[in-house]
């Protein structure tokens, strides 16, 4: 016991002293900006000493914390991932019906109300966030069931956008007789990227589709007798209501509802296509191509079935976007909004519905609610991904693959016993 306790002992003095090293190097990296103040107009400097030992204390705690979880991850790396607790609370809700209908029953609620408990400006927030939700379920077709990393994915929500602001502004079409017609040329875009790059995968195939979101804003940008170039395009309607003259906020709470049934036909269409013919095929695609294509799967087929259907969910909400801000330009569809929604994908958890509807949530609204931060926020919320990222790598909701039992039936079974017992 006494040498147990003194490896304890000389272990905490190290991790100490390994902490107290990254907190004065944290203090002399930033030093020059949280400590010197200079005021050019007066020509004085002011020195901020308390913001250095504030930063010194917070390193030192944070570094500290980090390497014990880090070694609590070590030794329990071992741990099979079936017996972590988020697994047994995810399958304790899946099999207890009562649990499961009683949350359903309770987010259905705190949806339908959020409009009338809420500001205008959260609801907006919102709006915002479940419009990423469809967008990285629509990608997670593409990256986390078929496994083609796919960096140019804004372009199909460009083109969604533009397709209905476009139609606006030249003939006057309406938000529901766009929307057909933007998912529709988006899932085109999707077969005609899908066709170049059906031998490329990893880092080939990221590159190449990078590269084809760049050429979209680059057309969009200097093509001004189409696009309207960086000047983009103004006064796109708003989603109408059987002619009714409806306020901004009337309009904001009509457009919240549409945006919240979207979504969930979303969540039932990739549901059913994760489970179908064409999801086990995208899944094997995933998991080894050779094998998949040993096995008789249509490669061409699967790959563009992958991109054409996860681009058609970016030109829905591209022409959603379009009406909700009613104005449109190149610079909102940057190579940064892929990132993003590839970051949401992967941080929730590549495969899994619910996964990438909670990384998109907490994408999108963690940094809006993390404002009372001011200038510090960004650098929380940077933190944060990299916590989850660290010790959650899988995602924070990790894709369940469904299982399915065969069993014999009684009386085959019955048969069997018989024939046992009299041999």
């Amino acid at each position: 016991m006494g040498i147990q306790a003194g490896l304890i002992i000389r272990r905490a003095a190290s991790e100490i002293f390994r902490s107290a090293l990254v907190s004065c190097w944290f203090m002399f990296l930033t030093f020059p900006i949280m400590v010197i103040k200079v005021n050019p107009l007066e020509r004085t400097i002011e020195w901020r000493w308390m913001r250095l030992v504030w930063i010194g204390v917070a390193a030192f705690l944070l570094s500290f914390v980090w390497r014990y979880l880090m070694m609590r991850r070590e030794r329990g790396s071992a741990r099979d991932e079936s017996e972590s607790w988020q697994a047994r609370l995810g399958k304790r809700i899946r099999d207890d019906r009562k649990t499961s209908y009683a949350l359903l029953a309770a987010l259905g609620l705190f949806m339908v109300l959020f409009p009338f408990t809420f500001s205008s400006y959260q609801t907006q927030i919102m709006i915002s966030a479940l419009m990423y939700v469809m967008l990285g379920l629509g990608l997670n077709i593409v990256v986390g069931l078929a496994g083609l990393l796919d960096l140019g994915y804004v372009a199909f929500y460009a083109v969604g956008a533009y397709s209905y602001a476009l139609l606006n502004h030249h003939f006057d079409l309406g938000f529901w007789a766009a929307l057909p017609v933007g998912a529709s040329l988006a899932f085109l875009f999707g077969i005609l990227l899908g066709f170049p790059v059906l031998r490329l995968r990893g880092d080939y195939l990221a590159i190449v589709t990078l590269g084809f979101g760049e050429i979209i804003r680059l057309i969009l940008e200097n093509w001004n007798e189409f696009s309207f170039g960086p000047s983009g395009i103004a006064g796109i309607s708003r989603p109408g209501l059987f002619g009714v003259d409806l306020s901004l906020d009337q309009h904001t709470i009509y457009l919240y509802y549409i945006v919240v049934a979207l979504v969930l036909v979303t969540i039932f269409v990739v549901g059913r296509l994760r489970n179908s013919r064409i999801g086990r095929a995208w899944i094997a695609l995933r998991e080894d191509e050779v094998a998949c294509q040993a096995m008789g799967i249509d490669k061409t087929r699967t790959k563009l079935t992958a991109f054409a259907l996860g681009a058609t969910w970016a030109g829905f909400v591209g022409c959603i976007f379009a009406a909700k801000t009613t104005f449109i330009n190149p610079a909102s569809f940057t190579f940064m909004e892929s990132a993003i929604i590839l970051s949401i994908v992967v941080l929730g958890g590549m495969g899994s519905i619910i996964g990438v509807i909670v990384g998109a949530l907490v994408l999108i609204l963690l940094p809006e609610y993390l404002r009372a931060f001011s200038e510090y926020r960004m650098l929380v919320f940077g933190a944060s991904m990299v916590l989850i990222m660290v010790f959650r790598p899988q995602g924070i909701i990790t894709g369940v693959r469904r299982r399915y039992q065969f069993r014999l039936s009684e009386s085959r079974e019955a048969q069997r016993e018989k024939d046992a017992a009299s041999a």
